[in-house]
């Protein structure tokens, strides 16, 4: 058999240049990628936004990942000045009285009674009642009565939400609610803590049930909720995904300082609609769809990213960039704690904030513009499509310079905080939730809990009784939501 000839042939001096070009861009893309590899091996939840669980057990030392972005303020630890305490104190009437007597004198042996007593030192004991609070059975009768005049037969009527011949009433749902959704409790344990307080025994499906009428009791207060945060000067949005049914599914948060409304969607790019005023947020770019609204950005995000390019990437750009602006943050800070009018920072130092902050990103671009292009795979065809890659650090300084009004939001107008915690912190227990039970069932159970959800976190960040919130009639929580 006689082999090829094709295959003897020598390579031309062209084919030899084509060889080498495309091995260098070959091995130039290599290498970006595992530059990739070692960024992302070095990112955590202290320099970037990876949850702490995914810290695994390579995570870095304590001291590395509690170390806050904040700067010192010089101030002792604990609580400051002006803060008020709770201290168990003792109460003018007590609910019971134990005296204790010498059992006799000292002198002669006689045996003390009350009537020989010139004065006593008191110490109060705060306990539950025993045995343990049991259900209070109230029987409603709804009696049939025939008028004495005429004859006529009439029926009383029940009050309402008294429907079956045996049900549970309010607080002791409200309660059932709590454990559930504010607590976390699994079914069965939740099940287990109520037979052993107070001596009830429910069934899953009971649990279930209650859930369910208690998000349809306070379904128009959900939707108030969301009036009124949409219709807020400045509002916060974040999102996460949530297992519903076996697929992954969406859980949105809107909120403020004193309002908090959870919404579940199918898709993760489902924007609320009528948005007016500020949105907060963490730049993900579906925000930017919302119509008639001004972004401001999260810059704790920010810290984070540039912690990242300080710790690996050694850019020096981003250490003057995450000082600027915390020093620009602790500046707000101080005006507002000083009550300025408005809160507001000079217009003169906003100058100052503003050019630093130009200097500091025309630095940063210059350098990446200085630095060679990064590689890729070759494309196949002769023309690669799509922009060259950028790096990290590059991404994030075109971001600040095409973002810097949103970025920067927080010093001209005091409504605007520095980030977008309050949202992440919303969220925050819902994700607890994920990791206790896994997920949802069912849409109906995803949208119930976050329909209490709602409720309860509001009801928190007014310094109301969660239970006493869960119980009341809608109505009442309406009137004071619509009050604020």
């Amino acid at each position: 058999m006689n082999p090829n000839p094709e295959s003897r042939r020598n390579p031309t001096w062209e084919e030899l240049v084509a060889l080498v070009a495309a091995q260098a861009a070959e091995i130039a893309a290599l290498k970006a990628e595992i530059a990739e590899l070692k960024r992302r091996q070095g990112l955590n939840s202290s320099n970037s936004s990876k949850p702490p669980s995914s810290d695994g057990l390579g995570k870095p030392p304590r001291n590395n990942r509690t170390r806050s972005t904040r700067e010192p303020s010089g101030r002792p630890s604990g609580g400051q000045k002006g803060h008020k305490g709770e201290t168990l104190l003792q109460v003018t009437v007590p609910d019971k009285v134990v005296d204790h007597l010498p059992p006799s004198c000292p002198g002669c042996g006689a045996a003390m009674t009350p009537a020989m007593t010139t004065g006593y030192r008191a110490r109060q004991v705060f306990d539950l009642p025993e045995p343990a609070p049991r259900l209070v059975a109230t029987e409603h009768r709804a009696h049939d009565c025939a008028c004495g005049r005429c004859g006529a037969l009439s029926r009383g009527a029940f009050p309402a939400g008294v429907n079956a011949p045996v049900q549970y009433g309010e607080r002791i749902a409200a309660v059932v609610v709590y454990l559930s959704h504010d607590q976390l409790l699994p079914e069965d344990r939740l099940a287990a803590a109520m037979a052993d307080l107070f001596g009830v025994k429910l069934a899953a499906a009971t649990i279930a049930h209650i859930s369910h009428r208690c998000a349809a009791r306070l379904a128009q207060v959900a939707t108030v909720l969301r009036e009124r945060v949409l219709s807020a000067p400045v509002k916060h949005l974040d999102e996460t995904g949530f297992r519903i049914g076996g697929k992954t599914q969406w859980l949105h948060v809107a909120s403020t300082a004193l309002l908090t409304f959870y919404r579940t969607c199918h898709q993760r790019g489902a924007m609320l609609a009528n948005v007016v005023g500020t949105v907060v947020h963490d730049h993900w770019k579906p925000y930017y769809t919302l119509p008639d609204v001004d972004h401001a950005l999260c810059n704790a995000h920010h810290l984070r990213e540039l912690k990242a390019l300080i710790e690996i990437e050694k850019e020096e750009w981003a250490r003057a960039m995450a000082q600027l602006l915390r020093r620009a943050c602790h500046a707000t800070n101080l005006a507002a704690a000083r009550e300025r009018p408005l809160k507001a920072l000079k217009p003169r130092l906003v100058e100052l904030i503003e050019r630093r902050y130009d200097a500091i990103v025309a630095a940063g671009l210059a350098y990446h513009e200085a630095q060679p292009a990064l590689g890729r795979a070759p494309a196949k065809g002769a023309n690669p499509r799509g922009r060259a890659p950028r790096r990290t650090g590059h991404n994030l300084l075109l971001r600040l310079l095409l973002r810097k009004q949103d970025a920067l939001r927080f010093l001209h107008d005091a409504a605007v905080p520095f980030t977008n915690n309050l949202a992440e912190g919303d969220l925050r227990m819902m994700k607890v939730k994920q990791k206790i039970s896994g997920g949802f069932r069912s849409e109906h159970g995803a949208s119930d809990f976050a329909t209490i959800r709602s409720v309860i976190s509001t009801a928190k960040k007014h310094g109301w009784n969660v239970i006493q919130a869960l119980a009341q009639e809608p109505l009442t929580l309406i009137s004071a939501l619509r009050s604020i």
